[in-house]
């Protein structure tokens, strides 16, 4: 059995970092850890998963999208405006899962930090320029690093109760659709550094678990800064696999043995052929809404035969790891 690296990057990384590192690391490759993303406070696919199996997911997504600081409320649109109502106070349910030692993760569908209309997260409804945003001293630049330090106040309270997050910003940043990805890998690269040294160097945040989210090499940060690789995966509808060619394709961003998890995916990850095929993943994450809620994605009889299996982790099977 092939060892993943458990050592944090942070060097002054909390024990409830360690401990989950660790123990992700000896499950890598033996069983796989259920995950399902909350979009919302009323967080239906929890209690969907809950009722249709009986079971929780161990690890729970929880969105911040509406902790963003800079949203737009005089140019926007119902759709938008629907979304952050609805995502209001989810970090309430955050804790609450903390006070049942649930496993976390945190999406951040970051709004522009300066300019932009409506759901300005998407490249198409900003122009803020993420080249800007890394160039020392420019208006992009102290907007971004004040909407980091706005988000490091909301942080705050999780590293202070000494609660583990899986903390994976910036994702899917190799495509063009969000602003942080849409001017090419090496403002990614830089951005997400800067937000790392930040986190860990100014604000000491030192429960995050840093998780990139990315299989594209030249987007890379480097190995010094990132502590799980991931990608996201939204195959056909009732495509159920283990996803075998996109996570080799994955491992290769880094020559190092890293954790490797399913930061998203639509339809669902089966379990034991990937167990069965050698494969590493550590954790999926089923998305929120229709993914979880419909059969359009993922057959229902397929999420319970998944949720009973021997080689799936449900929150019931976590040991206390803080």
């Amino acid at each position: 059995m092939i060892e993943r690296i458990c050592q944090p990057s942070n060097p002054n990384a909390q024990d409830c970092v360690k401990n989950v590192l660790k123990y992700l690391a000896e499950i890598s490759g033996k069983k796989i850890i259920s995950g399902q993303h909350t979009q919302n406070h009323a967080q239906e696919e929890l209690h969907f998963i809950e009722k249709l199996t009986g079971k929780s997911p161990a690890l729970l997504g929880f969105e911040l999208l509406s902790y963003s600081p800079n949203i737009n409320y005089l140019d926007t649109d119902e759709e938008c405006m629907e979304e952050i109502h609805q995502n209001y106070g989810t970090l309430e349910k955050a804790w609450e899962w903390a006070a049942q030692k649930g496993l976390h993760t945190f999406t951040w569908h970051w709004f522009s930090p300066l300019g932009g209309r409506s759901k300005s997260f998407y490249a198409r409804n900003t122009d803020f320029d993420a080249r800007k945003a890394v160039t020392e001293g420019s208006p992009e630049n102290n907007a971004m690093l004040s909407d980091l330090d706005a988000m490091a106040g909301i942080l705050r309270p999780f590293c202070d109760a000494k609660i583990p997050i899986l903390w994976r910003p910036l994702h899917e940043g190799d495509g063009d659709w969000f602003w942080w990805g849409a001017k090419g890998g090496d403002a990614l690269k830089k951005l997400y550094r800067i937000m790392y040294e930040r986190f860990t160097k100014i604000h000491h945040l030192d429960n995050l678990i840093w998780v990139w989210n990315s299989h594209v090499p030249e987007c890379y940060p480097g190995d010094d800064v990132i502590d799980i690789i991931s990608r996201d995966i939204y195959a056909p509808a009732h495509a159920n696999s283990s996803f075998s060619a996109q996570y080799k394709e994955l491992e290769k961003v880094t020559a190092q043995k890293k954790i490797v998890i399913l930061g998203e995916n639509g339809t669902m990850l089966d379990v034991d052929s990937a167990l069965g095929e050698g494969l590493f993943w550590a954790s999926f994450m089923t998305w929120s809404h229709e993914f979880c809620l419909t059969e359009q994605y993922t057959d229902f009889s397929v999420v319970k035969k998944v949720y009973s299996s021997p080689n799936l982790i449900t929150k019931e099977d976590l040991p206390e790891l803080y």
